[in-house]
């Protein structure tokens, strides 16, 4: 035996005492920013499964859910304009969206990631068509001024949510469609913008500006991630920001929304466009470091408008301070990285339409929150968003869950290729 082969007295001692030998990694040629992804036999057979911790996550920040729902609704019906109503109407309500949107999730789970990249056109025409619907009177419903929501009989959908996910899906498999053009502004960038622009007028008709920016900055995230120039995505960039500054400019309550945000405690503000601001902005006040505890807070009975669905950040502030809130944020930028970090894993084995889901979800849910966030914190003007997978509202708890799905059965072909597999 050669010196080379001859264990070393450490080698023995580790026999002696009865240790298994090493087992070489056998390392996948990818390295997506510094981390390598490993596959080895010593791998518990659990990692077949899904990220159970995506997945805790998602499961607390939906109980957490119900209890704020509850607290910031309770006191509804003493106000004339939700008629005779019972205190837990819109708690039932929340929870059978959830049950419905866990349904739908399972079924969505189920669905292999190829079925949804054949399925992208087809669903994209479906929300387009969707979207025209309910814009069509007697068949769209109108609430407080706005034609959003088809009625289903158990709860209303709103096509809006559906468009968030179909723009998602259908950017996705439009980039790696056009993987070996996207340099070329006319034959990559343009059809995309001009999708996005179909969509983004049916939603202002509407109207519905806070989807329309949502679903722009999606669209915009997975052409930059897909590769797309970076001159070209700034120009796109430049072209939103103007194109929304001309809305904005346009529209004279969307110009008083402006100015309510800038100064909402001043006298023509404080009872017209800037009320909702400045009592989120009181709630948050009285919360200070713990809150004034769970179910104390006021500004939910009848001061703080739509306070279990745009502004329950502000009824959490109150009632559990500046700690339940940054508790919150943290949840969701860990949410957020994770679902990133997955799409980014996708991309890392060659699996690129997966990869770009899965960050178009993170984006959705990341930007969305920040939005949500930053209008109770007066950080940014009032806009109709809510806070995912937290704020009331039927259709958006369903297409949140859908998406949190398709990112899990992303994780799940992830893992299952690294075990030698096939998604």
């Amino acid at each position: 035996m050669s010196a080379a082969a001859r264990p070393s007295l450490w080698q023995r001692l580790r026999a002696l005492a009865g240790a298994q030998p090493a087992k070489t990694a056998d390392v996948l040629p990818v390295r997506v920013g510094g981390t390598e992804y490993r596959r080895t036999t010593a791998t518990p057979a659990r990692v077949l499964g899904f990220d159970q911790a995506l997945c805790w996550v998602v499961v607390l920040l939906l109980a957490f859910s119900v209890v704020m729902v509850y607290s910031a609704s309770i006191a509804m019906p003493d106000n004339p304009r939700f008629g005779n109503i019972a205190p837990t109407h819109f708690v039932v309500r929340h929870v059978v969206a959830i049950g419905v949107g866990f349904v739908a999730a399972l079924l969505a789970f189920q669905v292999p990631m190829n079925s949804w990249e054949r399925m992208a056109p087809w669903l994209f025409v479906a929300s387009i068509a969707l979207l025209v619907a309910v814009l069509i009177p007697h068949v769209g419903t109108v609430v407080n001024g706005a034609r959003r929501w088809l009625s289903l009989g158990i709860m209303n959908f709103q096509p809006s949510e559906l468009a968030k996910f179909t723009v998602l899906v259908y950017a996705s498999d439009y980039m790696v469609r056009k993987m070996e053009v996207k340099e070329r502004f006319f034959r990559a960038v343009l059809p995309m913008g001009v999708a996005v622009a179909l969509v983004g007028a049916l939603l202002l008709a509407e109207p519905d500006m806070g989807a329309f920016m949502v679903i722009a900055v999606i669209a915009m995230g997975i052409l930059f991630l897909g590769g797309v120039n970076a001159r070209m995505f700034f120009l796109i960039a430049a072209v939103l920001v103007a194109a929304f500054a001309v809305i904005v400019m346009t529209s004279p309550w969307r110009r008083e929304r402006i100015f309510a945000y800038l100064d909402p405690f001043s006298e023509a503000h404080a009872l017209g466009k800037g009320y909702q601001l400045s009592h989120a902005l009181i709630a948050i006040g009285r919360g200070e470091i713990f809150g004034v505890g769970l179910g104390g807070s006021v500004e939910k009975l009848h001061w703080l408008p739509e306070a279990h669905t745009d502004f329950l950040l502000a009824v959490i502030g109150e009632e559990f301070g500046l700690v339940g809130m940054l508790v919150l944020i943290v949840c969701f930028l860990w949410l957020t990285r994770r679902i990133m970090q997955i799409g980014r894993q996708a991309i890392a084995l060659d699996r690129v339409f997966s990869g770009l889901v899965a960050q178009g979800v993170g984006i959705w849910m990341g930007f969305q929150a920040f939005i949500n966030m930053g209008v109770n914190l007066g950080a940014l003007p009032t806009k109709g968003l809510t806070l995912p997978l937290m704020s009331f509202g039927g259709s958006a708890i369903l297409m949140n869950l859908v998406a949190i799905a398709v990112v899990l059965r992303v994780d799940y072909e992830n893992k299952l290729l690294m075990r030698g597999g096939r998604a």
